[in-house]
């Protein structure tokens, strides 16, 4: 059974989404009557600059500055449209661009119009029935032409915002397609991403390695040799009462030595990220943290387990570095997403100054990068240091 909450998280992202896209689509329509007065003018100026260029095909700088900013506001206004992908072009390819958006754009402004204009209407047709009395048309409201009045405007709603959908998609293909770099390139850059972060994850593991020698070394064993030391001053004691003060002092060393073991098998790998999930994972390490750590949690269902893992770490990782290196009175870890994309950021209050190319948090990044992901830090002195996470879920 799925949880209320979730299915109400889920209906407001899915609002937000229709309106950023009702609104991305909408500036579109207005952005097209701009590119068709650039289109027009240029094809004038690049006729002349034809005409007595010996044929050369030179773009009027004028033309092209136009089509390059023109360009760079349809690619901020695709944000809204979830395209935000990377894009390779010069002059005559941006011209290309414009001119087949424009007729998709003037479709997204024909589709918004329509469905204004139906709105408008059902709303005159509701006020004529049950308000003013005045009856549009001199159609009264009989049950039946009020039900057929009903599904006849659902059916059209519904059809005119798949035409959107159909618009938003046409217009991510269209720029994907003339600002996007060929898929040789695209290929290409892959194969250099994937080298490359495949690299870090060999380095990321060895310091991985490193790091857990290191609390074995200068934690654990240095508490067993003590143990160690009590157990034989203790044998050797040839007072009882003393013998029994060096056991009692060996008892406690043990209690620290496998409080410390179970700290470093936690860092290693925490058994609730298997068995209850990313949120239970994260409310332990709330709970050990020395510094007060407030959790906010908002991811539908439950993410992949790389993904999950990869989360983990990075709020392990900043939470442990505020309490040990910026005097930290606070801590706020948020984890948001849905089911393509999870967001991490951890904030505390500390002193600030944290160094992105440190061992930690450099091989936190190439922990994220090896799933596709980005990772920044923010930590101005003074504070506060922001460490925020984007990890893809596909």
């Amino acid at each position: 059974m799925t949880d209320p909450s979730d299915d109400a998280r889920a209906l407001r992202r899915g609002l937000r989404a229709v309106a950023r896209a009702a609104a991305g689509l909408l500036l579109g329509a207005l952005t097209a009557v701009m590119e068709i007065m650039l289109l027009a003018a240029a094809a004038l100026l690049m006729a002349y600059a034809l005409a007595f260029s010996r044929g050369q095909r030179a773009v009027p700088r004028v033309v092209a500055d136009g089509a390059r900013r023109l360009t760079e506001l349809e690619r901020r206004r695709l944000a809204l449209l979830g395209e935000s992908g990377a894009a390779e072009y010069g002059p005559l390819r941006a011209l290309a661009y414009l001119v087949l958006r424009v007729p998709v754009g003037l479709l997204g402004g024909v589709i918004l119009g329509l469905i204004a204009y139906g709105v408008g209407i059902g709303a005159e047709l509701a006020v004529s029935w049950w308000i003013t009395g005045d009856y549009l048309d001199g159609i009264r409201p009989a049950w039946w032409i009020v039900l057929y009045t009903a599904i006849a405007g659902a059916v059209l709603l519904f059809l005119a915002v798949q035409g959107l959908v159909g618009v938003a998609a046409l217009e991510r293909a269209v720029a994907r397609r003339c600002l996007g770099p060929s898929p040789l390139a695209e290929y290409e850059r892959r194969i250099a991403q994937l080298s490359v972060t495949r690299a870090e994850v060999v380095d990321a593991v060895d310091d991985e390695r490193r790091r857990i020698e290191r609390d074995l070394h200068d934690g654990v064993q240095q508490r067993l040799v003590a143990l160690g030391m009590l157990i034989g001053r203790a044998r050797r004691a040839g007072d009882q009462e003393k013998a029994s003060d060096l056991l009692r002092q060996a008892h406690e060393e043990s209690q620290r030595a496998l409080e410390d073991l179970r700290e470093v098998t936690w860092r290693v790998y925490p058994a609730a990220l298997d068995g209850e999930g990313l949120r239970a994972a994260l409310e332990s390490v709330a709970e050990r943290s020395a510094v007060p750590v407030a959790i906010g949690y908002d991811v539908p269902g439950r993410p992949p387990h790389a993904v999950e893992t990869a989360a983990y770490f990075v709020v392990c990782e900043a939470v442990t570095n505020a309490a040990k290196h910026s005097g930290a009175r606070r801590v706020r870890v948020e984890v948001a997403g849905s089911g393509t994309m999870i967001g991490v950021r951890i904030e505390d209050d500390g002193t600030g100054g944290a160094d992105p190319s440190g061992g930690g948090l450099a091989g936190l990044a190439r922990r994220v990068a090896a799933l596709d992901g980005t990772f920044a830090v923010h930590s101005p002195p003074g504070g506060p240091t922001v460490i925020t996470a984007e990890l893809p879920c596909g």
